[in-house]
C-alpha cells in the first residue's frame, strides 16, 4: 500500500497542474476557426471570374451528370445498334487480338442488327458490305468522337486489313476497348435506322 499512495498523488497532481493534457483526451474535435467556403471561384478560359459550389459531402441529387461522355445516342437509330456496342464491350479484351471485324460481326449478329454473317474478309470492306447487304447508311461525320453510340466506324489502311469498331458511351470497342479512336484514316461512320 505505501507504494501505491505516492503514485496516486503524483498522477492527481500532474492532472491538476496540466489541465490541457486532460482536455486533449476528449474525443470531440476542436471547433474550426475557418469554415469551408461554399463557393470555389476561378477564371474561365476567356478570363471571366466564375464560381461553382463546393461539394462538402456526398449528395446524390446534387450531381446529376458529373462527366460529359461526349457520345450521344440518336433516337432515330436502331436501338439494336446500342445493344451491339454493349455486347462487344462485354466480350472485348484489354488489348487487340487483331480480330476487330470478327468481333464486330459477332456483336451485330448477337444483337439482331443483321440476320446473317457478313462475308467480307477485310475490315476496310465492312462499310460497303453493310450498306449494300444490310440496310446501313453512311453518315456525313468526319470526326469519330461525333459518331452516335452504336455506330460502326470503318478505317482504311494502305497495305493492311484496316480497322472497324463500334462507338460506345465511353469510347470505342471492337475486339478490345479504347477511350480513343483508331489513328487510321476514317472511311466512314455507318448506322442503321
Amino acid at each position: 500500500m505505501p507504494k501505491i499512495l505516492p503514485l496516486t498523488l503524483l498522477s492527481v497532481s500532474c492532472a491538476a497542474l496540466l489541465p490541457a493534457t486532460g482536455s486533449a483526451l476528449s474525443m470531440s474535435p476542436p471547433p474550426r476557426a475557418n469554415p469551408q467556403p461554399s463557393k470555389f471561384v476561378f477564371k474561365d478560359p476567356s478570363g471571366k471570374p466564375t464560381s461553382v459550389d463546393v461539394v462538402q459531402s456526398y449528395q446524390p441529387t446534387k450531381i446529376v451528370r458529373p462527366f460529359a461522355t461526349g457520345a450521344k445516342s440518336d433516337r432515330q437509330l436502331d436501338p439494336k445498334l446500342m445493344r451491339a456496342a454493349t455486347i462487344a464491350e462485354e466480350r472485348a479484351h484489354a488489348h487487340s487480338r487483331r480480330q476487330c471485324w470478327h468481333a464486330v460481326k459477332e456483336a451485330l449478329l448477337a444483337s439482331g442488327v443483321i440476320s446473317s454473317r457478313p462475308k467480307t474478309e477485310y475490315a476496310k470492306q465492312a462499310g460497303q458490305e453493310l450498306v449494300n447487304n444490310y440496310g446501313f447508311r453512311k453518315l456525313p461525320v468526319n470526326d469519330p468522337y461525333q459518331a452516335p453510340v452504336g455506330s460502326v466506324l470503318v478505317y482504311n489502311a494502305n497495305r493492311a486489313a484496316g480497322h472497324v469498331e463500334l462507338r460506345t458511351k465511353d469510347g470505342f470497342v471492337s475486339d478490345f476497348r479504347s477511350k480513343k479512336p483508331s489513328r487510321r484514316p476514317l472511311l466512314g461512320v455507318f448506322v442503321k435506322s
